[in-house]
């Protein structure tokens, strides 16, 4: 019986992921950190069917929009209501001077939102003619778009897209050879 001393060491492990010229994009260190919030100005309609000018504009008065300080604002009427667009355009004039960013849409259309504007700036470049690894797994909510977003991006210009860790990726596409 072989004890540890006896097993011989094996010098050259090799480990091929870190050795490939794999790229891996991470969404999770791109993603907007802040608190988004949802405001719904169903509240401010008369009989819950439509806004009254005089009334909106004495909640607009008195709301303290410091509240949505740095946060991320989705505007929505929930209800099925008549709602001028000069109300929203005023929603969005008080709360310009405090929210990080704001949105007239769902929380979903403002994490949209969110990622366009980092894709807006994204580096893609940098991916020129590379095998491009995105990675799967994140503690944050990286939502389904910003992934579909990314692969929309690279398609044309990588020469391979997977997804997952280097370690178990599944292919998503590999430019042809011409």
């Amino acid at each position: 019986m072989e004890t540890l001393q006896e097993i011989p060491l094996q010098e050259n492990i090799v480990n091929r992921v870190t050795g490939s010229n794999l790229i891996s994009i991470d969404l999770e260190t791109y993603y907007p950190q802040g608190e988004r919030v949802v405001l719904d100005i169903k509240g401010q309609l008369f009989q819950g069917l439509l806004l009254r000018e005089k009334d909106f504009r004495a909640y607009i008065k008195a709301t303290d929009w410091s509240k949505y300080q740095s946060k991320y604002v989705a505007i929505i009427c929930s209800e099925d209501a008549i709602v001028p667009t000069w109300a929203y355009m005023l929603l969005a004039i008080s709360l310009q001077p405090f929210a990080k960013k704001l949105v007239f849409g769902t929380l979903d259309a403002l994490e949209q939102s969110l990622w366009d504007d980092i894709f807006f700036s994204f580096p893609i470049e940098e991916y020129h003619s590379a095998k491009v690894v995105i990675k799967g797994c994140s503690k944050q909510p990286v939502p389904v778009y910003a992934f579909t977003e990314l692969a929309r991006l690279l398609t044309p210009i990588s020469a391979s897209i997977m997804y997952g860790e280097p370690c178990s990726t599944v292919p998503l596409y590999k430019r042809k050879a011409f």
